[in-house]
């Protein structure tokens, strides 16, 4: 499995439009269209209402994508990663209370994602209502489209398991076509009115958040946010194409956006008293500025190109939840690798719960401009709280005072943004919301439940493995007991101090005895370091006890498979344990024996170990132990589903399990003594 390469280039440029600006690309479609539908219909876009509305697009983009992601954001890379959690991944040293901002953030960013499919690709389908194409004219129903959008996205879904490593060498190409054509049309329409230009000045910015023209005042936001909310995904994103290539792209990029919607705004100025607009809502400048002659071309070009944003933003789940697997944020799930590229990733559960929720939200909106009304809501929480981390890590880069005027500021920038998309909550921000704090929930149970159970089982269930060495060199050698495996492996975690659970070493000594030459006790320690790969070795002075420390970073593949018989071999070449050639084989040149894996399952054994905790921990520890249960197995996790594996469930041992209610009653004794 490689790493994508990312090192600047003209490939690598292509590639990066193909990949990173899926989002940011296609807000054209439907960003003035709200726009308008704020202002009412299109006889209430007056000229000042527009000017100052583009002027607000050009210093959002401006101040938030170009200054706090493109130029702030993508200095705190991790190892050449972005995104929220990479971020905290690199800060988290520096206060546990950083794993609340790193949290809502993440929660924040899955589920408003699920909205970025469905209202890009209906925004784009749309324009095909009542067009013509040959002989064909199509309907100018509403349901016509979102059925058209449904197979789409069912398309979409379905091809992911498969990989779309060789779909997506053609993105990049398809998006130098759209963001160049998006360029020119904008272009084309500007120089019919090159007034529009003055928007430049932020004076019209200002002036349009208190004008009488803004019947919506400072709510106007939350429709301008919707031209930003792709720089999360762009910081993101980072990893697979590499910084220098985003620092050579965006300019361009960011230019192509700006004329499209200046040519938008000089298409509303010029038309916004026209009989033919004049009392109509729901009007979609990008597709009627166009000459007649270019919509079809425009309405495919725009499909392919909302298609690449949905493309981008699930692969871009993918990689959000595989890091928050990592970082034990999410209960495991199985993730497999299509491509030949560690980047390209499939989820499976979260693939098709992202269909689900997807299609549900084209079907329950209906339309886009009531996607529109519901959009960007929660990825505000998540720009906020990626502002936070950020403070920590120019603080972290000794640049305290700079970390300060960044966090006054783009708090108090965000936090306008945020309130002014408050007013989404009843138009259908709480569908989004409803997901991010379901998702925030799972979180919670799952990284606080796992810090509850481990403070319980450090409080009375851990034992020094040190103290048992004689007895499992013993047995190892004891001839009277029948060997249960060559190497008997327990994926368990062993402490710097050699402390481990009380219940591993109670199934080795005090169950049937499990007499094996080699005892491995392999502890993964996920790292900060996205694609860290190492280990080292403490035979602890023995021959036959071996201490494994696997160091992966949360971007790697868990599967031990891959990694323990490379270990073993590398330690007989160097005669650091002794030789397993068995007597019998098929294999020439084998030097290893037989494995047998050994992943305990904790359960709770009854009511009276529960009732030790207090109410908070009983839902975290028992939230955790459900989330444990209906996930992914142990054993598939670290990719032993075809070796010989042993799954014990053991008891959550909270203490002396006695009550102090026990009375004796009588004793009946007729045995003389």
């Amino acid at each position: 499995m490689e790493k994508r390469k990312s090192s600047f280039s003209l490939l690598g440029m292509l590639i990066t439009l193909g990949i990173v600006y899926g989002d940011i690309g296609t807000s054209p479609l439907y960003v003035m269209n709200s726009i308008i539908n704020d202002a009412g219909t299109m006889a209430d876009a007056k000229p000042e209402y527009i000017l100052g509305s583009v002027s607000l697009i050009f210093w959002t983009l401006m101040l938030i994508t170009t200054i706090k992601y493109v130029l702030i954001a993508m200095k705190a890379d991790n190892n050449e990663e972005g995104g929220i959690f990479a971020l905290y991944a690199l800060v988290r040293t520096k206060g546990k209370w950083l794993i609340i901002p790193a949290l809502i953030g993440g929660s924040a960013l899955l589920a408003d994602g699920t909205l970025t499919p469905a209202v890009t690709v209906t925004s784009a389908i749309e324009g095909i209502k009542g067009q013509q194409f040959g002989n064909i004219v199509f309907s100018s129903k509403q349901s016509s489209v979102l059925i058209i959008v449904t197979v789409i996205l069912l398309t979409i879904f379905i091809i992911q398991e498969s990989g779309t490593d060789r779909i997506g060498r053609s993105f990049g190409p398809i998006m130098f076509i759209w963001f160049s054509f998006i360029g020119i049309a904008g272009f084309l329409n500007l120089t019919n009115d090159l007034s529009v230009l003055k928007a430049l000045s932020p004076i019209y910015a200002i002036k349009v958040l208190f004008s009488p023209v803004n019947k919506v005042g400072i709510f106007i936001l939350g429709s301008v946010f919707l031209a930003t909310t792709g720089a999360e995904a762009l910081y993101a994103d980072m990893g697979q194409v590499g910084k220098h290539n985003v620092y050579a792209t965006w300019p361009y990029v960011y230019a192509m956006l700006m004329l499209n919607y200046f040519g938008q705004a000089a298409w509303i100025i010029n038309n916004y008293q026209n009989k033919a607009y004049n009392h109509i809502s729901g009007i979609n400048p990008f597709y009627e500025m166009l000459p007649a002659d270019f919509k079809v071309f425009a309405i495919i070009i725009a499909t392919m190109a909302a298609i690449i944003a949905s493309q981008a933003l699930i692969t871009g789940s993918f990689t959000l939840v595989q890091e928050a697997i990592g970082l034990k944020i999410l209960p495991r799930l199985k993730v497999k690798f299509p491509g030949k590229f560690e980047s390209q990733l499939y989820i499976g559960t979260i693939n098709w719960m992202l269909c689900a929720i997807t299609i549900g939200i084209v079907w329950g909106f209906g339309s886009s401009e009531h996607m529109e009304s519901a959009y960007g809501l929660a990825i505000t929480l998540t720009m906020l709280m990626t502002t936070v981390l950020l403070h920590q890590f120019l603080i972290m880069k000794n640049h305290r005072h700079f970390a300060n005027v960044f966090m006054v500021f783009f708090i108090a920038l965000e936090g306008l943004f945020l309130l002014s998309s408050l007013i989404k909550f009843v138009h259908g921000g709480y569908v989004t919301v409803i997901i991010t704090c379901a998702i925030l929930a799972i979180m919670i149970i799952w990284y606080f439940g796992n810090k509850r159970r481990d403070a319980y089982l450090a409080e009375s269930e851990n034992v020094s493995l040190l103290d048992y060495l004689p007895q499992l060199e013993k047995l190892s050698k004891d001839s009277s007991i029948p060997t249960y495996a060559t190497n008997l492996v327990y994926m368990i975690k062993l402490g710097e101090d050699y402390t481990i659970k009380r219940s591993v070493i109670y199934s080795i000594l005090d169950q049937t005895p499990k007499r094996a030459r080699v005892y491995w006790f392999i502890t993964v320690n996920q790292t900060n370091a996205p694609y860290e790969c190492n280990y080292t070795v403490d035979m602890m002075h023995t021959r036959n006890v071996v201490n494994i420390q696997l160091n992966l970073g949360f971007k790697k593949s868990q599967h031990v498979n891959i990694y323990i018989r490379q270990i073993i071999n590398a330690l007989i070449r160097k005669h650091i344990i002794d030789d397993q050639t068995p007597n019998y084989s098929m294999v020439p040149n084998r030097h290893v024996g037989s494995f047998k894996f050994i992943i305990q399952n904790q359960q709770f054994q009854d009511l009276g170990a529960q009732e030790q905790m207090n109410n908070l921990d009983r839902l975290l520890i028992g939230g955790r132990l459900l989330l444990q249960n209906i996930t992914i197995s142990p054993s598939l996790w670290f990719g032993l589903e075809f070796s010989d594996v042993v799954e014990e469930k053991v008891p959550l041992f909270l203490g002396s399990q006695t009550d102090e209610y026990l009375t004796e009653k009588e004793l009946k004794n007729d045995v003389k003594p």
